[in-house]
């Protein structure tokens, strides 16, 4: 008698998660990798012969691995020249399989390259400020897999204005002439940026959590190729969610630093993402530490106003905010001072508050000495008392529920 009951909750909590059709979610495009654009710095630059007095990568190559999140059976490619000078015309790209799997290699698996196409085109031209979006592509994925990406530019883009990502921690390769089609680069040039490249989308049934975040999100202290940053061990952990990093080292929220503020990048950087539901603001430790001793408490009310303007306008879009405390700088020789350490609590008690973000990811609680609540645990401060280790950022990620994100 009991076994009827049995199947008949099965058949309910099967119509639940399925749905009554039995049918599976649909699929749509969601980013499963991101790399947040930004005006390249001149030290930043490709190097010689890259760089010329008006142009980057004339008649060269750029070979760039990225780490998806979630999988799927086919992807479709970001390009962006949102701060080039010039338009950004890309002669040919290609994806491909990086040999061994990994991260930072110049060499691709034989016979894995896919061309990109643009409208059925092998090129396509970028205009200034703008961004395009490939063909969808033949190429499945799966979660955690790093594949490879190179784009030629023939006659490179005529400005020293152009669009990067500097704080990549992974190797791309530069080398004279069209090497989409190549297996090997043998002889060339390795720098830890990415250049032009932005993002990747799978066609998936899975939604996407961006990061808001700083160069404690953009992973300043871990592993160059070994995609350890704390999003990174959040998105090994999590099934059906994509994460993407919309972080960069010295951004505010309040003011331009290295790439545009918060509330000026949030269009871009989150809402108009592809496929988030949920975004995670890691976000205010510049803010303080660059505000004068004397604005240190109107910067924190300031942020506090700012946090609530992001929740307004994502939650306009039905996207969930998650706000993470902002974690300890004490000893750091440029941040550490009385005053700022009092906005850092003001903020934090705000983050913590009940009814202000949709969930709270503690990470201030997470990284702090028990016994030294100002300064960050030592096996977790890579030396600057700012950033964290692997060690660290691996703390980060494993803290973040997984409740969150069923």
């Amino acid at each position: 008698m009991k076994r009827p009951l049995v199947v008949l909750f099965l058949a309910v909590l099967t119509a639940l998660f399925v749905g009554a059709s039995g049918r599976p979610a649909p699929s749509h495009w969601v980013a499963t990798w991101t790399s947040m654009p930004q005006l390249t710095e001149p030290g930043n630059l490709p190097p010689a012969p890259f760089t010329g007095t008006d142009r980057v990568l004339d008649d060269a190559s750029v070979r760039e691995t990225a780490h998806v999140t979630a999988g799927g059976p086919r992807i479709r490619l970001r390009f962006s020249n949102a701060f080039g000078g010039a338009p950004l015309p890309l002669t040919a790209v290609s994806v491909a399989r990086p040999a061994g799997g990994a991260a930072g290699v110049a060499s691709v698996v034989p016979g894995s390259v896919v061309p990109v196409t643009f409208h059925g085109k092998a090129s396509t031209v970028v205009p200034m400020g703008a961004q395009v979006v490939s063909d969808p592509l033949p190429f499945p994925v799966r979660p955690s897999e790093n594949i490879t990406v190179t784009a030629y530019l023939a006659h490179g883009q005529a400005s020293t204005s152009i669009t990067s990502h500097p704080g990549s921690r992974t190797t791309s390769y530069l080398l004279t002439g069209n090497q989409v089609s190549a297996t090997d680069l043998p002889g060339a040039t390795p720098v830890d940026h990415w250049y032009f490249f932005s993002g990747v989308e799978v066609l998936s049934p899975a939604s996407a959590v961006a990061v808001i975040g700083d160069s404690i999100s953009d992973g300043r202290g871990s592993t160059t190729n070994g995609n350890d940053r704390w999003p990174d061990v959040l998105a090994a952990r999590l099934h059906g969610v994509a994460v993407v990093n919309q972080a960069a080292g010295g951004n505010r929220v309040l003011q331009d630093g290295l790439g545009p503020n918060v509330l000026a990048r949030l269009d871009r950087d989150l809402l108009s993402t592809s496929g988030v539901s949920r975004a995670i603001v890691f976000e205010g430790v510049n803010d303080i530490g660059t505000a004068a001793p004397a604005d240190a408490a109107a910067v924190a009310d300031q942020l506090i106003d700012a946090y609530d303007q992001i929740l307004t306008r994502a939650h306009a879009q039905d996207i969930s905010v998650y706000g993470a405390t902002i974690t300890p700088f004490g000893g750091n020789t440029a941040y550490d001072l009385p005053e700022r350490e009092a906005a850092r609590q003001r903020v934090n008690d705000w983050i913590r508050g009940p009814g202000h973000f949709d969930a709270l990811l503690d990470f201030d609680k997470v990284a702090r000495d028990p016994a030294a609540p100002t300064h960050l645990l030592p096996a977790y401060d890579v030396g600057d008392h700012l950033h964290l280790t692997p060690a660290g950022y691996q703390a980060l990620g494993s803290s973040v529920s997984l409740r969150l994100f069923s």
